[in-house]
């Protein structure tokens, strides 16, 4: 009864603390995805190769990686305002010096440089929810994922418009003032939180594989995000060449449109919070990977050149976001349900786990458009939430209200 009333009386954290930690990772996330549509005039403007020109869309995800991995987990052990803003200013150099370089190499090494100090939006996902008391975690994730979702659905179209009109180095120029700012504001906000805990780094680290093989609920919400986020990846890698190819001719402001009216599906984040909250993490999982799986099915079913093959491809980006964005936020709630002790190594090792699967889903697109077109790219993308449906049946034979 005591830890009842305990909770009950837990503070809950103001909208103003989320709306704020939701616009940081917005923003900071968006800084891994703006290179993606400026490949062609980075690459002529730095004299790079067309076999090398995907370093510029690689290296920022390969050093988000390597920092959710040995970054992340120090949101266990440092000071979490500090840390965060620390990195912002870390960011904020590295994306100042992408936009003055001149020669390839500095170029690529501030893309890597850009990417690990871009974990500082998977800091503050693990912040938001210390700050939240049981009651609201889950609401209060799905608003700020509503924010990380939304840069990064935003970051192509935003980045492929400045680009138009005021040239690539924009882009890097706006996004490092945005980065400062935000630095600043967060510093100056934020509830000082000072993890409890006498483990050292290499130990925090090495504790991460032990924690994998030791919690279901987080390999399980991995997996099924994997499988998501990599049809998600794949979805958003072709369909633009699709868009842009001899089917529809469009243009490159029509597909930022496009790629506009998919934002709509993140709205489904902050709902998908509520009904955690509620205690419905199971039956709304399965929902969203039906989600997932009609998303593809739709545009496999209807193609063509034809209107009504145009309204059905933006059906499907709406619910394919829809339905990732939903089993993001289902699956942070799951897994932050655990202690608060280790939160950010187990959102560190779950955010590595299925960004790995869109990263997959990216190459194994591309790959696919090219040899096979539209249709075997959407068959492979149609396999892996089907994988996850198969997978997520399996909850069904064993205990307990959260999996």
């Amino acid at each position: 009864m005591d830890a009842i009333n305990a909770q009950q009386r837990e503070p809950a954290v103001s909208a103003r603390i989320i709306f704020i930690i939701a616009t940081a990772c917005g923003v900071i996330v968006a800084n891994i995805y703006y290179s993606q549509p400026l490949v062609g005039p980075i690459s002529a403007s730095l004299g790079l190769t067309s076999e090398a020109a995907g370093l510029i869309v690689t290296l920022t995800p390969i050093g988000y990686g390597l920092g959710l991995l040995l970054l992340v987990p120090l949101g266990d052990m440092v000071e979490n305002r500090k840390l965060v803003s620390g990195l912002l200013f870390f960011t904020t150099i590295a994306l100042v010096v992408a936009g003055v370089v001149k020669s390839v190499i500095p170029f690529l090494a501030a893309s890597l440089l850009i990417g690990l100090g871009s974990v500082a939006a998977q800091m503050l996902v693990p912040f938001a929810a210390h700050l939240s008391p049981e009651a609201t975690r889950g609401r209060n994730v799905g608003n700020v994922m509503s924010g990380l979702l939304l840069g990064i659905m935003l970051a192509r179209p935003v980045s492929s418009m400045m680009a138009e009109y005021w040239g690539w180095r924009s882009v890097y120029y706006f996004s490092a003032t945005a980065i400062l700012v935000l630095a600043v504001i967060l510093i100056r906000t934020l509830p000082v939180r000072k993890p409890v805990t006498t483990t050292k780094y290499p130990q925090l680290l090495g504790s991460m594989f032990y924690l994998l093989k030791t919690t279901p609920i987080l390999r399980r919400r991995a997996i099924y995000h994997a499988c998501l986020f990599g049809t998600f990846s794949l979805f958003w890698t072709t369909v633009p060449l699709l868009l842009t190819g001899p089917v529809f001719s469009f243009s490159h402001q029509g597909v930022a449109l496009y790629a506009l009216l998919g934002v709509s599906g993140a709205l489904a984040a902050p709902v998908a919070g509520r009904l955690a909250d509620r205690g419905w993490i199971r039956p709304a999982t399965g929902v969203a990977l039906v989600l997932v799986v009609i998303s593809i099915v739709l545009p496999l079913v209807i193609q063509g050149g034809s209107t009504f093959a145009l309204i059905t491809l933006v059906a499907a980006a709406i619910l394919l976001d829809m339905g990732v964005s939903a089993n993001l936020v289902l699956g942070q709630r799951a897994i932050f349900s655990l202690s608060g002790e280790i939160r950010s190594r187990l959102n560190g090792i779950f955010m590595a786990i299925f960004f790995a699967g869109g990263a997959i889903g990216s190459a194994v697109g591309g790959w696919a458009y090219a040899r096979g077109g539209w249709e075997t790219t959407l068959l492979i993308g149609l396999a892996l939430p089907v994988l996850a449906l198969i997978y997520y049946a399996g909850e069904f034979r064993g205990k307990g209200k959260i999996s």
